[in-house]
């Protein structure tokens, strides 16, 4: 499976995912993060203190959730918030922990 990260057209996210099959299909679009969010993310500030509270914050209901590439909150917790807080780095790295292209 490709991915995709683009600017999101949608009013109040940040990016939209695109998942493609091996044809290049697209599959699935996941739009995710907010566009101006008040402290802004770990990809904006580089803030570890601010992470480590967004990771502690929002892993009690949506850990479960993190073996799904194509969710949301997996977009934002593993590209926003992963370890690395440059864009395309994460991005690279995401597609490396899901064996993506």
């Amino acid at each position: 499976m490709e991915l995709e990260i683009e600017p999101s057209k949608v009013k109040h996210k940040r990016f939209v995912a695109i998942f493609k099959d091996a044809t290049g299909k697209e599959i699935k679009r996941t739009n995710f993060g907010l566009k101006n969010p008040r402290f802004g993310t770990y990809i904006d500030h580089a803030d570890k203190d601010r992470r480590k509270n967004y990771i502690a914050r929002h892993e009690v209901r949506e850990k479960k959730f993190y073996k799904n590439p194509q969710r949301a909150s997996t977009l934002s917790r593993f590209i926003l918030w992963g370890d690395s807080n440059d864009l395309d780095t994460a991005i690279q790295d995401y597609k490396k922990k899901f064996k993506l292209k």
